[in-house]
């Protein structure tokens, strides 16, 4: 069965006056969701909030409790420049991890295994401070959540989104039980200026962590030789549940990267890594959207992560 989180609630996860991460980005893929008819194959599930508390699982409370004072007053920035405060936006970032919080709940439960939340996957956030347009790092908090929780050890975090997945990444660097497979445009020409290939992990995580940098322009040409290199990592990592950032920002066209896949890239992962879910016998896979700050690319390819899980799954019409 496969879910997807939509409501108003989620949408004001966004920044006005022009930012690129605007809160106009989910209307966008839900339009094109029901031109192509996905929302009536799917579980349409509501937004959900996290307390402070769940948050604290993986941010410092004292950081939790600076964006809930900067949301009142809505002024400032939770960074150096690129993550303004606006009023509401403890509310707005706590429902991004809320949903994915609740998503776990109900794969754990076997009410679903495949999930897709359109506005998530904030992977720049650290555990004490905002970055990259990200708040909260929800799944910095998944992470969390599935070890304590649900005593879930080995979890495989793939990310294909533009930027490098740097929150996540540095977070569990040393985490010989997360296995974290990233394509991403070369740090050399892009924020966060990070995940190069020679970072695999420290300590006893030496070889858990794979960075696979795409040189600027890269395309689906690129794309199709390093993403089996990433399945096969992941494959033999054997994890118990797997998630999925899947940024739009990689698709040619988006106005702030320079990257030039288009949405088969994202489809395929989607696909791919749903079948990898289920031969390790246990089907959870949580896809979050990321980044994408071109409309239609968003549009596009996350209606083609939907349409891939959907198809695999032999969900029909």
């Amino acid at each position: 069965m496969i879910a997807i989180y939509h409501g108003a609630a989620l949408a004001r996860y966004g920044f006005g006056q022009g930012h690129p991460f605007g809160p106009d980005r989910l209307a966008a893929f839900w339009t094109e969701a029901v031109r192509q008819g996905l929302d009536r194959r799917v579980v349409q599930l509501d937004p959900r909030d996290a307390d402070p508390d769940a948050l604290a699982l993986f941010h410092l409370p004292a950081y939790v409790a600076q964006v809930q004072q900067q949301s009142v007053t809505g002024s400032g920035h939770l960074d150096c420049g690129d993550t303004p405060a606006f009023r509401g936006v403890y509310e707005a970032a706590a429902t991004v991890v809320g949903c994915g919080l609740d998503a776990l709940a109900r794969i754990m439960a076997g009410e679903v295994d495949k999930v897709f939340i359109p506005i998530a996957g904030l992977h720049h956030a650290r555990r004490d401070r905002a970055a990259g347009f990200c708040v909260f790092n929800d799944p910095g908090v998944l992470i969390e959540a599935l070890r304590t929780r649900y005593g879930i050890r080995r979890i495989a975090y793939v990310d294909i989104d533009a930027h490098h997945g740097d929150g996540v990444f540095y977070a569990f660097e040393s985490d010989p039980d997360l296995c974290v497979a990233d394509i991403h445009e070369d740090g050399h020409y892009l924020y966060p200026g990070t995940g190069f290939a020679s970072e695999t992990g420290t300590g006893a995580a030496a070889g858990t962590k794979l960075n696979l940098p795409a040189p600027a322009g890269s395309d689906d040409t690129f794309f199709a030789h390093a993403w089996p290199r990433a399945l096969e990592f992941v494959r033999a990592a054997q994890p118990e549940f797997i998630l999925l950032q899947a940024g739009a920002d990689s698709i040619a066209g988006d106005p702030i990267t320079h990257m030039r896949f288009t949405p088969a890239a994202h489809a395929r992962a989607a696909r791919d890594l749903a079948r990898l879910a289920d031969a390790c016998g246990h089907g959870r896979l949580l896809v979050t959207g990321g980044g994408g700050y071109n409309r239609n690319n968003l549009a596009l390819a996350w209606s083609a992560v939907v349409s891939a899980l959907l198809n695999d799954a032999g969900v029909g019409k």
